[in-house]
């Protein structure tokens, strides 16, 4: 991969999975806003280019703003590395996603091995919160199969440079957070948004399963477009687009009738 003049040449690493992966020391892709504190992901959808969605309007149901209302509250809960049970929330993904390794502290190089930017995953949460590692830990925990298959990157021709997964996890629940209109201090009033609130009514595990779904659908994107470590943010541009259309069928009416679910069992 040739790089732009002037662009500094990155050290590579290993993932989990013995591919090759670039440290993310300074961004490279230039962004309105980042993820976490050094991301090379994040701020893709506040450009200029951004399709805009149409401002939609309807009376939602008391369980639609009950669940909505707690789905926001997560949003808001930042992490917290000196609390215990965001602590023990960390070392719970490290265990369910490497059962015969110990982890040595929350502060090590082990952390790589997942994808994290560097020893701390703390730093990596700024910009989204406590809820992305909620969203990993019910990955793995719902969809065990998908999770390993997506964590070591075991299917299909694999870039020479692949994504870290971690970060790119907590950049998915940024990207639906943003695509769902979920952090409006009211409702939203996207289309998407207000028909996820239709699945919702239906199950309040809704964006939990929309992450699986959306993590799964990146990764077949990635795949089929043949993607690399700095095509990231078309990748996901491209998982965006087609969530969007999938929430606009008419015949969805509960998140396992989205077309993409099946790609958590293959």
């Amino acid at each position: 991969m040739k790089r732009g003049k002037g662009e500094k040449k990155a050290t590579k690493s290993r993932d989990g999975s013995g591919h090759q992966v670039v440290p993310l020391t300074e961004p490279v892709v230039v962004a309105t806003a980042m993820v976490g504190t050094r991301s090379w992901i994040g701020g893709l959808f506040t450009r200029s280019n951004r399709r805009q969605d149409k401002s939609v309007d309807y009376t939602f149901s008391p369980l639609q703003e009950e669940r909505l209302q707690r789905l926001q509250d997560r949003i808001v809960v930042h992490f917290d590395e000196t609390r215990p049970d965001h602590q023990e929330s960390l070392k719970a993904l490290w265990n369910v996603a490497y059962p015969n390794v110990s982890l040595t502290g929350l502060v090590t190089e082990q952390w790589k091995e997942m994808g994290w930017q560097g020893p701390n995953p703390s730093t990596d949460f700024r910009g989204c919160g406590f809820i992305a590692l909620e969203n990993l830990l019910f990955s793995a925990r719902t969809y065990p199969a998908c999770f390993r298959r997506l964590l070591f990157k075991q299917r299909g021709d694999r870039a020479k440079w692949e994504y870290p997964f971690a970060v790119a996890g907590i950049n998915i629940s940024f990207m639906l957070i943003q695509m769902l209109d979920l952090q409006n201090t009211s409702k939203p009033k996207c289309l998407p948004g207000m028909n996820f609130l239709k699945l919702l009514e239906e199950d309040e595990k809704a964006f939990d399963v929309l992450y699986c779904i959306a993590f799964a659908m990146m990764d077949a994107q990635w795949l089929a477009m043949h993607a690399s470590y700095m095509e990231f943010n078309e990748v996901l541009q491209a998982t965006r687009n087609q969530l969007e259309r999938e929430l606009s069928l008419d015949d969805i009416h509960r998140i396992h009738d989205l077309p993409a679910y099946n790609l958590l069992f293959q």
